[in-house]
């Protein structure tokens, strides 16, 4: 069996089984079980025929993909604007929507020589290490509530040479900020936070067990649901963040489309925060809400 067979046959397995884009999940899925460096290599490769030991290799990856395994897991990392990104179980797989979330807090930084960035749960560390490398000078903290996607980012910081650039703490949403990790990061325990980052779980409860397999299955449950309307942990963030911000600090949340309006009309319960405006992601959905510290 050729390269190409192999590949069809894979697409139309998929198809069946109800995976999304099929065809380039199986390009990936082959390319990497046979070590290609990406998957436009197939295409030099479609006459080649497959040795039984190559066979034997794929075709545990296929069946974990037919049965929802999302790919990243599979393959074992994604791209997040262009750095590798480990992924597992132990966090949410990061989008590429959620991309833009550094472009948000990069225009908001011009200014500021130095600023002190904070993530609120973290997961992969993807959003703070794309800070790290692209905002210059950063003070970058990350936190997160679970040990597990904590251990994960400190090995995406790793991988990615940021082990000593980045820090991260433990803890439930700003409570992890305290004036000694503070201190740590910033070299003063007073310094408050000029850049506020979060794609908390905003997914409403009544969700459970309606999201896509690879989602409802595979992605911590932790990392997804945020109460009833989906916006308990957002508010919770808010509330904390009295106080907390440099006067103009930027506040930036990625939240679901029909949340922005709920948040925008409860702006109020946050008189030291003005809400700064609602955005769209690149594929033009309502994604993001963004406050300015008074």
């Amino acid at each position: 069996m050729t390269v190409l067979e192999i590949l069809n046959r894979t697409k139309v397995f998929f198809e069946k089984k109800g995976v999304p884009d099929p065809l380039l999940d199986a390009q990936y899925i082959i390319s990497h079980g046979l070590g290609m460096k990406n998957r436009m290599d197939l295409y030099l490769s479609f006459e080649k025929p497959l040795t039984p030991s190559e066979l034997d290799t794929l075709r545990p990856l296929v069946a974990r993909r037919a049965a929802r395994e999302p790919l990243q897991h599979i393959i074992g990392n994604t791209s997040f604007r262009g750095f590798c990104i480990k992924c597992d179980p132990r966090a949410l797989i990061p989008r590429p929507e959620t991309e833009e979330l550094v472009d948000m807090a990069k225009d908001s930084l011009k200014t500021i020589e130095q600023p002190f960035i904070v993530e609120i749960g973290t997961g992969t560390g993807a959003i703070s290490i794309a800070s790290a490398k692209e905002i210059a000078g950063a003070k970058i903290l990350a936190t997160d509530i679970s040990t597990e996607a904590l251990a994960l980012a400190r090995e995406n910081a790793k991988e990615n040479g940021l082990e000593s650039e980045l820090q991260f703490a433990q803890g439930d949403l700003l409570d992890a900020v305290t004036a000694d990790i503070i201190a740590q990061v910033t070299g003063d325990n007073a310094k408050k936070i000029d850049c506020l980052v979060a794609n908390l779980p905003y997914i409403p409860d009544g969700e459970k067990g309606k999201l896509q397999p690879e989602v409802d299955k595979f992605d911590p449950a932790l990392a997804l649901y945020g109460g009833p309307d989906g916006l308990n942990l957002v508010r919770k963030l808010l509330q904390q963040t009295e106080g907390k911000l440099s006067s103009g600090a930027s506040i930036f949340l990625e939240i679901g489309s029909e949340q922005a309006e709920m948040l925008k009309n409860e702006a109020g319960n946050y008189p030291w925060l003005d809400f700064a405006g609602i955005h769209k992601d690149y594929c033009g959905n309502i994604r993001f809400v963004s406050y300015k510290a008074k």
